[in-house]
Formats: structure tokens, sequence, C-alpha cells
């Protein structure tokens, strides 16, 4: 069964009222002092707001029972506690959940739930939008608009939260228990903002989602890599794809950027990586491009050394692909050769195909939008 729900914004912030939602602990405390909290209270006030916002999911200071009633009517005259406005929520036959999510400004993302019996992942975004074009990817033909912000990037995972009433962060069983960011856009071309998300969503008193159940996914944007096992010591995912420049270069052009010598070096050398931390590969199987036991091979070759995994990724059609999906045979002679390797290759079982949630598929309205507004603003001008 699929169902398709038009669902109605319910956070949409305020005109003029700053939103709490997205701050850390100094900029909480720095929002307290702006409105006036006495100093003596400000350390109290912090840590009452960042358990109701993060690890209760509050949308309405009135929810605060602990915060007097004065202290909560002086923040409801200044801020907000949005979560960004739900578009819709489309529920795949295959329980696979997509939320259309639109901000202030008109903007929009799609993010992913996938539940699995032993887990359930969310598949955030980080862009509006994608500036690398990946030829396989549907987020590919939308232009960039913009960054998301680190308000943005929480929203997502409270929306999927209220969504599936998972509040107060549950110390386990939880529904939400991995994030990976591969949605929209290249998380390293927005490392700041992603990384003051996923400290927020990693604090122990608040979403409270280990580093060790979240992935951040990259196609490669080698100078930026390192930076995510200092600082943040989650797990990293490579869009690789391909195994020769040449073909590499049409399918990620970033590879003409940082070709693959030049990015598994920085794989060599990512901080923390072991056999029990791997680094996962992701390979996209596209029919008679990328999916001969000669590409397996040397896919071998080239990652010998570094602690992986591969992720075999059946291609997931969309409107307009160049490409189809490898044969499964072709998938399994491929999958059976790494692994008799010694390296795990795993087939991703397409999820969410039917709502156009699957790996690959996500492209959100926005760049219509944005193409009007740019028709309205040079219509104006003629005038």
């Amino acid at each position: 069964m699929r169902a398709a729900l038009d669902i109605s914004p319910t956070h949409t912030a305020k005109v003029g009222r700053d939103n709490l939602v997205g701050l850390d602990r100094g900029q909480l405390h720095e929002a307290l002092v702006s409105a006036g909290i006495p100093e003596r209270e400000l350390r109290m006030r912090t840590s009452q707001l960042w358990h109701w916002i993060y690890h209760r999911g509050a949308t309405e200071f009135a929810e605060m029972t602990n915060v007097s009633k004065q202290v909560r009517a002086t923040l409801a005259d200044r801020f907000v506690l949005s979560h960004g406005d739900v578009v819709s929520e489309q529920i795949s036959s295959d329980g696979t959940r997509k939320w259309l999510v639109r901000f202030a400004d008109g903007n929009e993302v799609e993010t992913v739930y996938i539940p699995e019996e032993d887990r359930g992942t969310l598949c955030i975004s980080s862009q509006v939008g994608c500036t690398l074009n990946c030829r396989f990817c549907h987020t590919g033909t939308q232009r960039l608009v913009r960054n998301l912000d680190p308000a943005e990037i929480i929203s997502q995972v409270m929306i999927a939260r209220d969504s599936l009433g998972e509040w107060p962060s549950p110390s386990q069983d939880r529904q939400i228990s991995n994030i990976v960011l591969m949605g929209m856009g290249e998380p390293l071309y927005n490392f700041d903002n992603a990384a003051s998300a996923l400290n927020i969503i990693m604090d122990p008193e608040g979403i409270s989602i280990s580093r060790r159940r979240i992935t951040l996914s990259t196609a490669g944007v080698v100078p930026m890599m390192a930076r995510v096992g200092q600082e943040l010591g989650v797990n990293l995912a490579i869009s690789l794809h391909a195994v020769s420049d040449a073909v590499r270069d049409v399918l990620v052009p970033l590879n003409r950027k940082y070709p693959i010598a030049e990015l598994l070096e920085a794989c060599r050398m990512y901080p923390g990586a072991t056999n029990a931390r791997r680094i996962t590969f992701e390979y996209v199987m596209l029919k008679g491009v990328n999916d001969s036991l000669e590409d397996a091979k040397s896919l071998v070759n080239l990652i010998s050394g570094i602690p992986a995994k591969i992720n075999l990724i059946p291609f997931n059609p969309w409107p307009g692909s160049p490409y189809e999906c490898s044969d499964a045979e072709a998938i399994d002679r491929f999958g059976d050769f790494v692994n008799r390797a010694g390296y795990a290759s795993p087939v991703r079982a397409p999820r969410g195909r039917d709502i156009m949630a699957a790996c690959g598929q996500l492209k959100s309205a926005s760049e219509k939008q944005s193409r009007r507004d740019r028709d309205r603003k040079e219509a104006a001008a003629a005038t």
C-alpha cells in the first residue's frame, strides 16, 4: 500500500522571533542573556531549554512545566521553537517514509526514513540541491540553491521524530537508531553547518544518537575528509562508483578535481579507520558501465590496505535517467568476487522506489520555485 498525506504546516516561525532550535549551548546562553534572564539563572535555564528542545522535542514554551510562567512568557515573546514545515509525507509500500520539508525562505529538501528489523535509518540532506552533477543521481539534476544551516539540518531529525512519535529521546528500542548524511547535497561543502548540527544530534543529554551510528557520505572532497575523523569521529562513506578516472570523471565530475588516487590516499590517512570502523565505499551498479568482473578486480586492487566494506547499490531509475540497473546476475558476480577477496559487499535492497525515496532519487521542488522567482524578477525588471 502506498499513502500520500497532505500535512498542514505546524511549526511556522513567527515574524520577528528568532528560532532557538539549532542553537548549541553557548548560543542558547547568549539568547537568554539577550532576553534579560538574570545572570544567576542562566546556567539552569540553558540546561532546561536544552532538555526541552532536544530531549523532549518541545514546540511551545508552555510545555516547559519546570520553567516559571514569567520566564516562559518572556521567551515566547522573543523566540519560537520551529521544526520547519512539512509540506507532504509519503509512505511507501515497504514502510519507507519521505518528507518534503519547507523552510522559512520557501526552499525545500527531502528527508527519508527507512525502517528495518534491526535498525531505523534516517537519511538527511545538507543542501538545497547539489553542485556535483553526478550523472546517475536525480538530485544532481537540481542546481545548488544554498547550504542548510544547523537548525535546518537538525529540524529534519526532529520532524521525523514528531511523525514517529519518538519524544522524549528514548534510551533504547529507538525507531530512529541511525543517521546518514546521504540526502540532498554534498555535506563537505557545508562542513561547518553540518558539524554544528551533528554535535547537537550526538549530545548525550539531547537527541543523543551515538557518533558510531552516524555516517557522513561524500563524493570525495579530499581536503575536508580528515576533519570528519578529527572533529566528528563519525563513520565515513565514499561515493566511489567507478574504478577508473575516465569513467568516474563522467559519473562523478568532482573526480576531475580530486582523482581516484588522491581520494584513496585520503581514505588511507583517514583518522580512526580500523577493521572495527571501516570506511564504506558506495558503488552504484550501472549496466554495461561499471559492473564487469574486470571492474570488480580493479576495485579490490584499488582499496587494498584500506579497512573497508563495499555497498553495492542497484541503480534506482528516475525520469530521464541515462542509465539502467545492472542485471541481478552481474551484481551477484561482482559481489561474490569482492567478498571472496575479503571485503564485505552487501547489496543494498532498494527501498521506497514507489515514492521516489530510494538512493539517488531525491529532488525537491525548490528548483522550480527558484526558476519562478527569477522569471518574476526578470518580468518586473522589464516593465
